[in-house]
């Protein structure tokens, strides 16, 4: 098996390409290094993988289709995991054309690349923010999505649309997997338990938006990629392929799969668990809610188990208690 992986220098990107690697698959990665946030994070996670000798990294583009063909062409792989992205709900509500171009454009360029090799598994990630303004929870694969509240939603929710439009047209096996709230060691500046975190340790405000009236599915950084990597090998089939609840395709090979610790935490309970782990006491800014925010996420993993016998288990006290360590040690604050 080789598989390419979009956004190795990315959080996700990068454990699931280590989680590879260790398993002695052949790897081929592709970043854009973009600056919105720190790059030398990026730097330390790429330095990681390349020590690995069975591991090859392209950077470049989603939107620049002929650095991206380069790369895929070079590597020639049967399986292709798409991450890479322009993510953060509230920045694109500053920024929406970020989104249009690397997440619809450079969709596509992957989809065609991936249709070129005729890869054996085409494997993209979508996001919990699809449910949008749906309040039915534990969210499920077959519950509609079809009111997202930002463009970043919009974009995601569009990449499956695109997916399935591919998997039907071309018999391009194809699974979408729906991301909840991400945190653990090498995490994005940009999202909350860092920037708690800093809060935390420089003794400076963190802002608490909906006054705390806030609950995600948080889902330890390792457990979603252990889900990612069992889906590699759980490829869509024809309808008489399904399982109980699926949400595969009656007209392709096509399916998309939530990856959610299913266990609705409390923000402030979150925030309690960084305090107990650092030995730090935050100082509290409780602030209105967003505009695209959304007040709860909490998944239906059951058919991520169903297809893998994987179920994502890490509880938040542990998970939060490995990040600070982590945290610690890399930003020695």
């Amino acid at each position: 098996m080789r598989v390419f992986i979009t956004g190795t220098a990315g959080f996700i990107g990068f454990h699931l390409a280590r989680l590879l690697l260790d398993e002695g698959v052949c790897v081929g990665g592709y970043d854009g290094m973009t600056d919105y946030y720190d790059v030398s994070l990026k730097e330390a996670r790429s330095t990681l993988l390349s020590a690995y000798p069975t591991y090859s990294e392209s950077r470049g583009m989603l939107e620049d289709c002929a650095a991206l063909d380069a790369a895929i062409d070079a590597f020639a792989p049967t399986v292709i995991v798409h991450l890479a992205a322009q993510a953060g709900v509230r920045y694109s509500l500053e920024n929406p054309r970020a989104y249009i171009n690397g997440n619809i454009v450079g969709t596509f360029n992957v989809m065609e690349a991936a249709l070129r090799h005729r890869v054996a598994h085409l494997l993209m990630a979508s996001t919990s923010s699809v449910y949008g303004a749906n309040t039915e929870m534990p969210f499920a694969e077959t519950h509609k999505a079809d009111m997202p509240l930002t463009i970043y939603a919009a974009s995601k929710k569009a990449n499956e649309a695109m997916a399935h439009s591919y998997a039907h047209i071309h018999a391009l096996p194809t699974t979408m997997f729906r991301f909840f709230t991400v945190y653990g060691p090498w995490g994005r500046p940009d999202m909350a338990p860092i920037k708690f975190a800093k809060g935390l340790y420089s003794g400076t405000p963190i802002d608490i938006y909906n006054h705390g009236a806030m609950w995600r599915d948080f889902t330890y950084v390792e457990d979603l990629v252990r889900g990612i990597r069992g889906l590699i090998d759980a490829v869509p089939g024809g309808p008489d392929t399904a399982v109980d609840g699926d949400s595969l395709s009656p007209a392709a090979p096509y399916r998309v799969v939530n990856i959610g610790n299913s266990d609705k935490v409390r923000l402030l309970d979150f925030i309690e668990a960084l305090e107990t782990s650092s030995g730090k006491t935050a100082l509290r800014n409780y602030m209105d809610m967003q505009p695209g925010d959304v007040p709860a996420t909490w998944a239906d993993a059951s058919l991520l188990h169903r297809l893998t016998g994987y179920r994502p288990n890490t509880p938040v006290t542990e998970g939060v208690a490995r990040f600070i360590a982590w945290y610690e040690e890399y930003y020695r604050p």
